[in-house]
């Protein structure tokens, strides 16, 4: 179990009273099996909801808020406590905490989300667990992760963890609703998370200070299996049972299989981050050539450009109307537009270019397997 990854997501219902106030006693709970699990020699990134939760009481709210200002600012105050609760838990157990807050922007910048990879590197380093939350008092609509769930996956994927652990307070995904639904049946296992179930589970939430419901919780884990990561959705009591979960015996679904494969930081951020900027046409050729042969873009295959864009913008590379891939362009627009159609070398000798590739294969992602 030494030298594993894991990446833990605890919801709120799985840090609060039932009065939807914080709960000491819970996080204390998971900040001692988190340390088991630490001294196992298992990196640790933790994504903890409770924030609003542990901070409405103070602004004088007799119940968790419900309009978005009054959940920001609840946020606000109680993101500090949250984080002050976690330092002085895991204190007892010698381990260091940090606060890292983000929003959706730092993963839409290259550099930024380089700049998370390389702060949680750093930490893990020096035995220091990460405390990750989406920044809620600032977030807008726009620039959301929608919920802790989806933060978990793509920070699972820029880690590149062996495994995502997404606590919750029913014990894995069910055919249907289990608390309505007697006849409901849980999935122990799945081999990946198909837009089929997705359509059919419902995103209700079986808590009322949650924000993520079943349906957020197949989102989550189809998106952590894209980027290569083993998923558990569950519930666990005491302190081994993250210990267990990664063992095999935990209570609730294991989602993966042994063809899970970690993608590369780079590949991640053009296939789910990165701002599309215009799209390249391709032939037949071409087309083969990136579906079936691992190959790049080079500039024979291309047969039309779209839109106005620069040397390493991300563009959609389009066949028959359908965008096959996603990749970071080695030439503007106007320059591929000049060499389209042409032998590589005659392309770089005449736009005194280095590269004969217009993408590389290292910076392309396939959205589309076949045509």
């Amino acid at each position: 179990m030494a030298n594993k990854r894991v990446v833990i997501k605890i919801g709120s219902s799985s840090l609060t009273e039932q009065d939807g106030s914080l709960s000491i006693n819970k996080l204390q709970e998971h900040t001692s099996a988190i340390a088991t699990l630490m001294k196992q020699g298992v990196e640790v990134i933790l994504i903890s909801s409770g924030a609003v939760s542990a901070g409405f009481r103070d602004l004088g709210y007799s119940s968790r808020p419900v309009t978005v200002s009054g959940k920001q600012a609840a946020a606000a105050v109680g993101q500090g406590l949250l984080i002050e609760a976690y330092a002085e838990a895991f204190k007892t157990f010698g381990i260091v905490s940090a606060q890292l807050l983000v929003t959706r922007d730092v993963f839409i910048h290259h550099q930024q989300f380089s700049n998370v990879y390389q702060t949680i590197n750093e930490l893990l380093k020096r035995s220091v667990i990460p405390i990750i939350n989406e920044n809620d008092s600032v977030a807008i609509d726009e620039l959301t992760f929608g919920d802790n769930d989806m933060l978990s996956a793509l920070i699972s994927g820029l880690v590149n963890a062996d495994y995502l652990i997404m606590l919750t307070d029913i014990n894995g995904l069910y055919s249907a609703n289990p608390n309505y639904h007697a006849d409901a049946i849980r999935y122990n296992q799945l081999d990946h998370i198909s837009d089929e179930l997705i359509s059919q589970t419902s995103q209700d939430s079986s808590s009322k200070v949650g924000t993520g419901g079943m349906k957020s919780k197949l989102l989550a884990a189809q998106t952590a299996l894209s980027l290569g990561v083993h998923t558990f959705v569950g519930i666990g009591r005491g302190n081994n049972k993250f210990v267990d979960i990664l063992n095999g015996n935990g209570d609730g679904t294991y989602i993966g299989n042994h063809q899970t494969q970690h993608v590369r930081k780079q590949k991640q951020w053009i296939a789910f981050h990165s701002k599309v900027s215009g799209q390249i046409v391709v032939d037949d050729g071409a087309k083969d050539a990136l579906l079936k042969k691992g190959k790049s873009l080079l500039p024979a295959g291309i047969l039309a450009v779209i839109g106005d864009f620069k040397q390493n913008d991300v563009v959609e590379i389009v066949y028959q109307q359908n965008v096959i891939a996603k990749g970071k362009v080695n030439y503007n627009s106007a320059e591929i537009h000049q060499i389209k159609g042409m032998r590589s070398s005659n392309a770089m000798h005449i736009t005194n270019q280095h590269k004969s590739e217009v993408i590389h294969r290292d910076h392309l992602v396939l959205t589309l397997q076949g045509v």
